[in-house]
């Protein structure tokens, strides 16, 4: 066997955007599902360890602990009726002739719960997390059909706000999509049918406003025009707006319509250039507390299927939607702007400027101004995987400043936790969680308790949000994490997660989220000094050819070998997660001292070191415990003859 074959393999060279840091998570608290769920839908309440995991015909409720999952399962089976008329029907595909749970909200106390019951949606109350009853109470529901879609295929997106639900329903064959609020105590509204273009739905949220009546509900969505030209570009990413204080037209004109909605044009790319991204997958929204400040993070994809992320200021947004001419209007509007979030007023001057507004909105619906990102480009992520989910939180760091941290899921089951600033995007590690690979389908994320739950069709997995123990047992590994949820305890000489009322005025917790520099930790000297012991290796005659493995921690860092006191450098042949040092020209593997070095930061660390002896004998003990390091990348001996 030719060892360069061997080589050809190992000599891959680690290129692009990277996360620092790669762990690969196994450990409980985990749960498998008995079948693959295809389709899987999440509610969890914020300061609780239950997740609520909709499937197919079951609900699952799963009690996290740190070294457990306890789950209960609720039956939620089709009506036999509804199966016996999906069945009659020829679906597309006959698993779908199943209840598959695709609404799980709460509104005020009432746990709503819907889902495709066969093709025929229908919804439930779930109470006391054991039983599933008709839905009571006062306000009013709409049909479920508005609430839920037939198939788990078709997209739809459910928003509790204001003790009303909102649901958005993406377009399907010769179903229109629309926006509904569609329970609650408020009057029941939709869109109109002209306003929305076959829309694919990505995601709502609410925006604050210090004064209630000002609160809006941002729609994520895509557009698809069937009859775009070849040459154009058929999807057309929006942002669409209503009031949530919108109580409909009036009996002439919009009765049973949004008289607030608006929507735009969200563009997403390398500035006017040709390479953007059109299609909107999903979107989410941080925003402070009775603020308009904060960001949208827009998950993207191209016509060859690549995923991007970009970022939008909501107070962009939010003076577009309040100061951009309508398009195709052009006459001035002479009195209140319409679709502005206002409390009715009885005076007859506004009634006949608010008939007047209806008119325009009927008719006038999208503003002239188009949406771009910050920083103009997408975020410079990773692109070896596509990013399938995405969840995100704001975190308090030690110096009194926010920070803005991205959980991204991909099509292999990683997840991604990316850091972005105003100077840069920083991917902090990648988590591999499965033991089944495959898509990430959902996320939740729990801010007050710090856990994120990420969901395949084969599992449930929750992380910390601090993981600080991963990082290192040094103030230099632990500071150049840039995690904002940890930081180097002075005191205890340790990375711990930031508690909970943090005074950044006494504490002895240090940072440094902007820039990768540890200089704070004043510790380069005792880095500088500090060697590994090196594992003796006995080699035998000049036919034996020797691969030494290197560990690699941080993806960030520059890895070479040293031999004999940096006499004479050598570089690496990467290989997955190791630098290995192999036998090409002018590196002689017969004897001497090998040391790994890492340098990162303008600090060099030495990894590992290895003494290789030649005296004729076989290999020593120390030499056999090496091959236990991994079966291709611990020391390999290979004959040439």
């Amino acid at each position: 066997m030719n060892y360069f074959i061997l080589l050809s393999v190992l000599a891959t060279v680690v290129t692009g955007k990277s996360p620092r840091l790669k762990f690969i998570v196994h450990e409980p608290p985990r749960f498998h599902f008995n079948k693959p769920e295809n389709y899987i839908s999440m509610y969890h309440q914020e300061g609780s360890d239950t997740l609520y995991v909709g499937g197919q015909a079951t609900i699952y409720v799963l009690t996290f602990s740190d070294k457990k999952v306890v789950d209960m399962q609720i039956p939620a089976a089709s009506d036999q009726t509804a199966i016996d008329t999906c069945k009659a029907k020829a679906s597309p595909d006959e698993m779908e002739c199943d209840n598959f749970i695709t609404v799980l909200q709460k509104v005020n106390d009432t746990f709503i719960v819907c889902g495709t019951n066969a093709g025929s949606p229908r919804c439930w109350m779930l109470v006391n997390d054991t039983v599933l009853t008709d839905v009571q109470g006062g306000g009013m529901i709409a049909p479920a059909s508005h609430i839920s879609p037939p198939f788990p295929s078709q997209k739809s997106i459910n928003l509790p706000a204001d003790g009303s639900l909102y649901s958005a329903m993406s377009s399907v064959g010769g179903h229109t999509g629309l926006i509904r609020r569609t329970f609650g105590s408020q009057k029941l509204l939709k869109t109109e049918n002209v306003w929305l273009l076959n829309p694919q739905f990505a995601g709502a949220s609410i925006i604050p406003a210090s004064e209630k009546y000002k609160e809006e509900i941002y729609f994520f969505f895509t557009e698809f025009n069937k009859t775009a030209r070849v040459d154009e570009e058929p999807h057309r990413a929006r942002i669409g707006r209503v009031c949530t204080v919108d109580e409909g037209g009036i009996k002439a004109l919009l009765p049973e319509s949004f008289t607030t909605f608006f929507k735009t044009r969200v563009m997403c790319g390398a500035g006017n250039t040709q390479q953007q991204y059109n299609n909107m997958k999903q979107a989410v929204v941080l925003t402070a507390q009775d603020k308009r400040a904060g960001v949208m993070y827009g998950l993207f994809s191209n016509a060859w299927g690549r995923t991007v992320v970009c970022a939008y200021s909501i107070e962009d947004i939010d003076r577009a939607f309040s100061n951009s001419k309508l398009k195709g209007y052009s006459t001035s509007f002479g009195g209140t702007r319409p679709g502005m979030c206002v409390r009715k007023s009885p005076s007859p001057a506004d009634a006949q400027n608010n008939v007047k507004n209806l008119g325009i909105m009927r008719y006038y619906p999208e503003i002239e101004d188009v949406i771009r990102p910050v920083g103009v480009n997408p975020l410079d992520l990773p692109t070896d995987d596509q990013i399938t989910h995405t969840v995100a939180d704001i975190v308090l760091a030690v110096n009194d400043e926010h920070y803005t941290v991205l959980y991204l899921g991909t099509d292999q089951g990683k997840v991604l936790k990316v850091l972005h600033t105003i100077q840069d995007v920083f991917i902090i590690s990648q988590y591999s969680l499965f033991h089944n690979e495959g898509p990430v389908l959902n996320m939740a994320i729990d801010s007050q308790k710090g856990h994120l739950y990420v969901g395949t069709a084969m599992e449930v997995q929750r992380l910390p949000l601090a993981d600080c123990r991963r990082y290192g047992h040094t103030c230099r590994e632990c500071i150049l994490s840039r995690d904002p949820y940890c930081g180097w305890d002075k005191a205890r000489r340790k990375c711990i997660a930031i508690p909970p009322g943090y005074n950044v005025t006494t504490g002895t917790l240090i940072q440094n989220l902007d820039s990768s520099n540890s200089s704070i930790c004043e510790e380069a000297a005792a880095l500088k000094l500090r060697q590994t012991s090196p594992r003796e290796i006995v080699v035998k005659g000049k036919n034996t050819t020797v691969f030494l493995p290197c560990p690699v921690h941080s993806f960030h860092a520059t890895y070479r070998w040293e031999k004999d006191n940096c006499q004479r450098n050598y570089p690496c042949l990467f290989s997955g997660d190791f630098c290995v040092l192999g036998p090409v020209v002018n590196t002689p593997l017969k004897e001497g001292v090998f040391r790994c070095m890492a340098t990162e930061d303008g600090f060099k660390v030495e990894v590992v070191s290895f003494r290789l002896v030649n005296d004729g004998r076989l290999l020593s003990a120390s030499f056999a415990s090496i091959l236990g390091l991994s079966a291709l990348l611990a020391v390999v001996t290979l004959w040439l003859h």
